[in-house]
């Protein structure tokens, strides 16, 4: 008996099909966003010694105290806001179920959210199993900045929550002052909650500040803030992330956290504790880190037929294919994977409706500097 479906737009996340037909035919994966190199030795080593020291078992539901005081700490340091280390944080496995939970945990059968396209392919999905519906906005197809007019056009009556992401994925844009300013003047005065993807929130460029929704009270009052220790530590397998919301929103995040996952991958949860306090200058000098491997990329993309666009934050970049072929996008990645051998993540799957004739794809540059050159020598030949 074949059920009805609750996800009726859902297949297999392009992010699968894609490294699967890498996989298949032998492609340099720069599509599926994990890096290729090392975890902090330490982090390796931390984990190994709270597995042998016996730590287990379940975690408590919220996460270990050592971690949940060190995010706490952490988050002062960066962005001179302390939350509360027992009511306004909560450890999850992985961001992606952060966003989960936070959808799950205010939006109900009629309400509305709006999302910015292109937008990470999970939020919708967990949008749909709410019962609301997604509203999408275009940003700019160009910088992928947020058209705020559009976006205000866009509230209504049913209008519960607008999730944002900076920095951005897929494109790397980051939100500026001027944008929390229009974006704290859109939710003022209204009831409309706000979750904030920052995943990406220390892979910062070029002087860049990254601009947390933990920085403005007037925000953060109403706001899930959702970080990702996978993409800061190098270990996305890990799948440990947290969530940052005031503690009325914590505590319905949190009933639907004990019943999704009821807790996260506990030796890890020591591993990270230690690692948040022993190595700061882990997370503070990621963006430089990051940087290095942008502009090396970049500046061997150059030399090829695809045109780099610009990349403020994240690990991704965008490349402009429309010298190469007026393939679509999706048409355009298994070619490029199964004839030339460089697997990429085709923008379309992450909007509604894609801007007509747009000849984007994204490659992920989080790669050891071998596995970036084999692919730069493959799309040499393009």
């Amino acid at each position: 008996m074949t059920p009805e479906t609750k996800l009726p737009k859902v297949g297999t996340t392009i992010f699968t099909v894609m490294s699967q037909l890498a996989m298949e035919h032998g492609a340099v994966n720069l599509g599926q966003g994990f890096p290729d190199f090392d975890v902090p030795e330490r982090l390796v080593q931390a984990l190994d010694r709270a597995m042998r020291e016996g730590r287990n078992q379940y975690a408590p539901m919220t996460g270990i105290p050592a971690l949940r005081q060190a995010i706490a700490a952490k988050t002062e340091r960066c962005y001179g806001h302390r939350p509360d280390a027992d009511a306004e944080i909560t450890v999850t496995s992985g961001a992606s179920e952060a966003i989960f939970d936070a959808v799950l945990a205010v939006v109900g059968p009629g309400d509305e959210v709006i999302v910015l396209d292109p937008c990470y392919d999970c939020y919708e999905p967990a949008i749909d199993l709410a019962g609301g519906r997604a509203v999408h906005v275009p940003l700019d197809p160009h910088s992928f900045a947020p058209n705020w007019s559009r976006i205000r056009a866009a509230v209504t009556p049913k209008t519960r929550l607008l999730m944002i992401n900076t920095p951005h994925n897929p494109s790397g844009a980051m939100f500026g002052e001027d944008d929390i300013a229009r974006l704290t003047a859109l939710l003022r005065d209204t009831g409309i909650y706000l979750l904030s993807d920052e995943v990406y929130e220390h892979i910062i460029f070029d002087g860049r500040r990254h601009e947390s929704v933990l920085r403005y009270p007037e925000l953060r009052q109403r706001a899930f803030v959702v970080s990702s220790f996978g993409k800061t530590y190098h270990c996305t397998g890990w799948k440990v992330g947290y969530c940052v919301a005031p503690p009325a929103l914590s505590a319905e995040f949190r009933k639907v956290h004990q019943y999704n996952t009821f807790c996260t991958f506990t030796p890890a949860q020591f591993a990270f504790a230690e690692m948040i306090e022993a190595e700061p200058a882990h997370y503070e000098q990621l963006g430089a880190f990051y940087q290095a491997k942008r502009d090396r990329f970049r500046a061997q993309l150059l030399t090829t037929k695809l045109k780099p666009l610009p990349v403020p934050g994240g690990y991704f970049q965008l490349v402009d294919y429309s010298d190469v072929s007026d393939l679509d996008d999706i048409a355009f990645c298994r070619w490029l994977t199964i004839e030339k051998g460089v697997t990429a993540i085709p923008l379309s799957p992450f909007y509604e409706t894609a801007p007509q004739g747009q000849r984007l794809a994204r490659l992920c540059f989080a790669k050891n500097e071998g596995t970036l050159d084999a692919a730069v020598e493959r799309l040499l030949k393009l």
